[in-house]
């Protein structure tokens, strides 16, 4: 395990380093290159880059789910299988000779002393808000120019690159002014929304086209709505979702036992539900 290159951290009288921590992570490199050596983990040698696209999303998504459920004792955990990802893409990016996880280590490292001049070096900025604008401004001259809404993966959650391409769009004064004026925009749309589906009424063929158009309208000025109010969209989300799970399952014997057995019956237990909440 080649050591963690420090020279910013000595340039920067940052604290030093955890010998613990750096024994720790030079062990676990150490067994991915193992697992994927010929004596290693038959699965582990059959994975490609890949394969593991799966994984790394699964991976995040619980670590999401730690947070949310406050699991302070699971999420060493789950962060841990998060960070075998990262490790196991950088062994196999290092056995093609294109990378090693000392090169993942000293970009996000770089990265982040470049990208924080006001901690750093002599800029000093104030708030939150002036520190973001600052670090877009510094992403946008690493990329050379080029669109603001340059390097949004597409793969993002929908919801969620809503929410960024608005705000990138933001930056160039693109936006609407306040959160009351977006509001304003999310009645517009659900009124575009019933018309549509009014039209396509009349009209099956342009039902499916017509009405998607629209209420993808409607979610994309949601999330940005979202945006105004300081939320995020895709968390707003989860959070319903799981409201509706938790109290769909806690009615649901009593529907299939037949207590309820119209909407509006579903209704009152929903409410009854709702209510011992």
């Amino acid at each position: 395990m080649v050591p963690l290159r420090r020279s910013h951290i000595r340039e920067n009288k940052i604290v030093s380093s955890n010998p613990e921590a750096e024994a720790a992570f030079g062990r676990l490199v150490d067994i991915m290159k193992t697992l994927r050596g010929p004596d290693g983990c038959p699965w582990d040698r059959e994975q490609d880059l890949r394969s593991l696209r799966r994984y790394v999303l699964e991976e995040a998504y619980e670590v999401v789910q730690a947070i949310d459920d406050d699991d302070m004792k699971g999420l060493p955990s789950e962060l841990g299988d998060l960070l075998l990802q990262v490790v196991f893409l950088a062994q196999m990016a290092d056995e093609e000779g294109d990378f090693d996880v000392q090169d993942v280590i000293e970009s996000i490292t770089d990265k982040l002393v470049r990208r924080h001049p006001h901690v750093f070096g002599d800029r000093r900025l104030e708030t939150a808000d002036e520190v973001l604008e600052r670090w877009e401004t510094i992403k946008r001259d690493e990329r050379g120019g080029g669109s603001v809404l340059d390097d949004i993966p597409e793969a993002f959650p929908a919801l969620a690159r809503a929410e960024k391409l608005g705000r990138r769009a933001a930056h160039v004064g693109f936006d609407w002014p306040d959160a009351a004026a977006t509001l304003v925009k999310v009645r517009e749309e659900l009124t575009e929304v019933e018309e549509a589906v009014a039209g396509a009424e009349r009209d099956a063929e342009r039902r499916s086209a017509a009405v998607e158009t629209e209420i993808g309208d409607l979610l994309f000025v949601i999330a940005n709505l979202a945006r105004h109010l300081g939320l995020s969209p895709e968390v707003a989300l989860r959070s319903a979702s799981e409201k509706f799970e938790r109290r769909f399952r806690a009615m649901e014997p009593r529907i299939i036992s037949g207590e309820a057995h119209d909407l509006e019956a579903m209704d009152a237990l929903w409410d009854e539900v709702k209510l011992s909440e």
